[in-house]
């Protein structure tokens, strides 16, 4: 160490001494101090702080050489540091970035803040040094803080004290970050991506002190470096994940086109089997191995016509219910676990449905698109024997107009025998007749309909007027009907009123029941019953008398008009008096007891009653009449509640 000797005051060669051995300015103050110790006079003093002056600025521009030396070492290192994260993630840029701010601040605390518009909210998405978690995610909605004033100035902004400096606009939200934290000094610089400025780069220290122009210089370059950085790495990412999609795109294509050249390779076999007049039972088993999966194709009425692999019980109405939104909507419906009900159609008309169980979930909204190519070709093969069936279907319904109008036929009864023991009708099998008439909708469909029920069912179907009539094979005349009446009512969207009678033997008694199922048909008008269904066992004579009845609510008015509204209006029960009266020999007594009421009672009643409907009302005659009034007013009563009961759906 260079020190003046006690014989001698310290001159310029001490301060170049000092210099040259890079002693700091407390050396040199040290000089300046001796001198005047040692008495100096003022000319060397003088000179001796000249000295010394200049070589302080040399020493403080040697320092800031080494400090701006440093800075731009760390910002090196930054700059390969966030290219390193910039391969890994944007979250790990955004990470890097605080962790290079606060190193080259020597901060207690650095953290970033970016907004998705210029005129958002800022959020900060990274901090480094926090001692809460109060500062991650804290979003500045208005244009408080130092992050906000960089924004708008396009600027750095600093304060040595955040919270004592009035000058800043301060919200409770942000103070009570900077109190939880210990915050003092605080420098914002603008964070300008490529974009342009999309948040804020902050430096902050915990005690009381002010920034310096190079770390503002400094930070601002890192927030420069940084914004460039996750610029790129946000390109990166959207690129990764671009790349990702498309090959997932690419997979799901090749899957598509494998898909496709399978489907077609298995419509061409589909298309064979069906030119060459397959079962349907073939046609399903190549179906359901092309789509790998089990099936069934199952008719309107929810017969199963062939099956190929294990499908679960679904409930029936379930089925019936998907089975229609199908054949509405003309696309596949799911079911919940996976399955799917595809309609199969011909033209404008519905030939049935396709319950399908994929081995492997589809997740698309319309269906596995194979489905509708294996659907097709079912739809041929059902075409195809529907239309074998309409070709026999002529000779049958040229054999049912004979059997109805036999006095008609150029054939004897031993030929209309033999042509019907051909088509599987023979004497002994019993069989009823039904008549359903459709109140509105298509004729023509519900005829096409007929044609395929008689098919299904080995029965004779004949389209008269407004009606269908039926043969077919059985001996339970009601279950008939309304097992018809419940495929064809849905089918078309209207009531269809039915009436039924049979069962019987033998071809010489078709045109006997085909007038009975007729006259419930018309009894069931008479009654009201529009869309019912009745035979002439749940009739009893009423069929029989109806037929020559012009109006039933009419005669019934005629009648008992005044019982019924004095009923209705007082609710009283001289109706039901009157059929228990009636049904017990005409005794009031045994009335009565069937009422539960007092025998009096009924007197009081029978009197108002003659009130009501005078006093030959229990002549023979009237007596008849009134009788007949109160069972029609029965009947018709419960046909009523009956149609407005809705009718049950059977499956598709």
């Amino acid at each position: 160490m260079s020190q003046a000797s006690p014989q001698r005051l310290p001159t310029v060669l001490d301060v170049l001494t000092t210099l040259a051995e890079q002693g700091t300015a407390h050396r040199l103050d040290g000089l300046l101090t001796d001198a005047r110790a040692r008495g100096a006079s003022p000319l060397q003093l003088h000179e001796l702080e000249q000295a010394t002056a200049l070589a302080s600025s040399l020493i403080d521009r040697g320092t800031e050489s080494q400090d701006r030396e440093a800075t731009l070492v760390s910002l090196v290192d930054a700059s390969r540091d966030l290219a390193e994260a910039m391969a890994d993630s944007v979250q790990g840029t955004l990470r890097t970035a605080t962790q290079r701010a606060r190193r080259l601040l020597r901060a207690d605390l650095a953290y970033l803040a970016l907004h998705e518009t210029v005129e958002g909210p800022l959020t900060v998405v990274a901090s480094e040094g926090d001692a809460t978690a109060l500062n991650i995610g804290l979003r500045i909605t208005s244009s408080s803080g130092l992050g906000r004033a960089a924004l708008d100035k396009g600027a750095p902004f600093s304060t040595s004290d955040y919270l004592a400096d009035r000058s800043i606009e301060h919200t409770d939200e942000i103070d009570q970050v900077v109190r939880a934290e210990g915050i003092r000094a605080v420098v914002a610089v603008p964070f300008r991506g490529p974009g342009g400025v999309s948040g804020a780069l902050y430096g902050a220290h915990r005690q009381v002190r002010r920034f310096t122009p190079l770390e503002i210089d400094s930070l601002s370059t890192l927030a420069s470096l940084a914004a460039a950085t996750i610029g790129t790495a946000q390109r990166v990412e959207s690129l990764g994940a671009r790349r990702d999609e498309l090959e997932r795109d690419c997979a799901q294509a090749w899957g598509i086109v494998g898909t496709h050249r399978r489907m077609e390779a298995a419509y061409d076999h589909l298309l064979t089997l069906v030119h060459d007049g397959s079962p349907l039972d073939t046609i399903v088993e190549v179906a359901a191995t092309a789509l790998e999966g089990a099936f069934a194709v199952r008719e309107l009425g929810g017969e199963q016509l062939a099956a190929h692999g294990e499908l679960p019980q679904y409930p029936e109405e379930t089925l019936t219910q998907r089975g229609f939104d199908a054949l509405a909507a003309g696309e596949p419906v799911p079911l919940d676990d996976g399955a799917w009900i595809a309609p199969v159609t011909g033209g404008d008309d519905p030939l049935g449905t396709v319950l399908f169980l994929p081995d492997t979930p589809h997740t698309g909204q319309r269906g596995p698109r194979p489905l509708r190519v294996a659907v097709r070709a079912i739809a041929l093969s059902l075409l195809r024997e529907r239309s074998t069936a309409l070709a026999e279907g002529r000779t049958r319904d040229d054999l049912f107009e004979a059997l109805l109008a036999p006095e008609s036929s150029a054939l004897l009864w031993w030929q209309l025998e033999e042509q019907a023991s051909r088509l599987g009708i023979t004497p002994e099998t019993p069989y009823v007749v039904v008549i359903a008439r459709p109140e509105g909708g298509s004729l023509q469909r519900a005829a096409v309909w007929a044609t395929s029920y008689a098919h299904r069912k080995r029965g004779l179907k004949s389209v008269r007027e407004e009606s269908l009539a039926l043969l077919l094979p059985g001996d339970d005349p009601a279950a008939a009907a309304q097992a018809a009446h419940k495929e064809l009512s849905p089918l078309l969207g209207v009531p269809v009123t039915t009436g039924a009678a049979g069962p019987q033997t033998g071809l010489p008694d078709v045109a006997r029941l085909f007038a009975d199922a007729q006259r419930c048909l018309t009894a069931l008008t008479e009654l009201g019953g529009v869309g019912s269904v009745a035979t002439p066992q749940e009739l009893g004579f009423l069929g029989v008398l109806l037929a020559d009845v012009l109006s039933v609510p009419s005669y019934v008015e005629g009648i008992l008009g005044p019982v019924l509204a004095h009923d209705e209006q007082r609710f009283t029960e001289f109706a039901r008096t009157l059929e228990v009266y009636f049904a017990s020999g005409s005794s009031p007594r045994r009335a009565a007891r069937v009422l539960h009421i007092h025998p009096n009672t009924v007197a009081r009643r029978l009197d108002r009653i003659t009130e009501l409907l005078g006093d030959g009302w229990q002549s023979p005659e009237r007596t008849l009449e009134t009788q007949l009034a109160l069972r029609l007013h029965r009947t018709r009563g419960t046909l009523l509640g009956r149609a407005s009961r809705p009718s049950g759906r059977q499956g598709l």
